[in-house]
């Protein structure tokens, strides 16, 4: 597993168009330790994220220009796996509707308690990591299965399939003693631990091709 995802700190973007608001959750974050980016608008948050590191959003759903809502679209559009938590003063049922079916991590209503808050950013970190690190195991498996030549992919698919070595021989029309050459070759290069640790892996990427 990738362990700068587990050394690197989360970053807690807070996005709020209301001044008091963005100082008093900024100072609570780092009270207990977050590192914070602040941002007053949509576009400047935006301008100055990172998705490809480990974290969170805590989103005003009401902003000028652009809404949380509409931010969350665009983040969605540009592939960001990041959780947003929503915070509304306005109690808009149907608005939190819209954003969990798009895809928002939880909503919360102001005024929260700050141990809300801080319950829902630990769920959502602990979320974001562990989508994180099994993109990043699919990347690298489908790395590796990438590396195969031809043939031991197809060595690979009878394996898969529990075919003995006696029956993919016939099947390609090559020796048993090619088979088991590819056979190890596909083990070796795969990082598989046993035929079971195989097929996982071979049906993590299958839907890829």
């Amino acid at each position: 597993m990738n362990d700068h995802l587990t050394t690197t700190k989360p970053m807690i973007y807070v996005v709020d168009d209301d001044a008091g608001m963005l100082r008093a959750l900024t100072t609570l974050l780092a009270t207990v330790g977050y590192e914070v980016s602040a941002f007053a608008s949509a576009a400047e948050f935006l301008a100055n994220m990172n998705s490809d590191r480990h974290g969170c959003v805590i989103l005003d759903v009401r902003m000028p220009e652009m809404s949380g809502l509409e931010l969350q679209q665009q983040l969605n559009r540009n592939g960001s796996i990041l959780p947003v938590i929503f915070m509304t003063g306005h109690g808009d049922i149907p608005m939190a509707v819209q954003a969990m079916k798009a895809g928002a991590f939880d909503f919360l209503q102001k005024p929260f308690r700050d141990q809300d808050l801080l319950d829902r950013i630990n769920t959502a970190l602990k979320q974001d990591l562990e989508t994180r690190q099994a993109l990043l195991l699919h990347t690298d498996i489908k790395k590796r299965a990438e590396s195969l030549t031809p043939r031991e992919k197809e060595v690979m698919a009878h394996i898969v399939d529990g075919h003995a070595n006696k029956v993919i021989a016939i099947d390609l029309g090559i020796s048993e003693r090619t088979v088991e050459i590819h056979r190890s070759n596909v083990m070796e290069k795969m990082g598989a631990r046993s035929v079971a640790h195989l097929v996982k892996m071979y049906l993590m990427v299958s839907g890829d091709r």
